[in-house]
């Protein structure tokens, strides 16, 4: 039986596209969440950043719209972690995506160069 993931992505995005063709070759089973019609609940997703190990701001697509948007360069060190865990949930244009998770170990973003050790084991 092959291994299964939980791919948060946007269907439009070809970074997300690239990530899920690369697990998909590599035999794994995919369950989909699209992250912008269904961004992960707030509890969801301190489970994630916790599993991560990486701080919530690099949760954070500094480079999407909505971001700049929102002027949140300045605002975000500003912000406890819960209300930015809660501002993240809010709307999944605001999350690093894809974000890749078995349960045990979490990924954020893709480059094939450094997703492949952390999946393709």
């Amino acid at each position: 039986m092959a291994k299964q993931l939980k791919v948060f992505y946007l269907p439009t995005c070809s970074t997300c596209k690239s990530a899920i063709k690369a697990l998909k070759q590599q035999g794994y089973e995919l369950e989909l969440q699209d992250i912008k019609a269904d961004p992960p609940a707030p509890d969801e997703l301190s489970k994630l950043i916790e599993l991560s190990g990486l701080p919530i701001a690099k949760w954070f697509n500094v480079s999407g719209e909505v971001y700049r948007e929102m002027g949140l360069k300045d605002k975000l060190s500003k912000m406890s972690d819960k209300e930015k865990i809660e501002l993240l949930s809010s709307n999944g244009m605001l999350i690093k995506r894809p974000i890749v998770s078995d349960g045990r170990k979490v990924s954020i973003g893709f480059r094939e160069q450094d997703f492949g050790p952390v999946w393709y084991k």
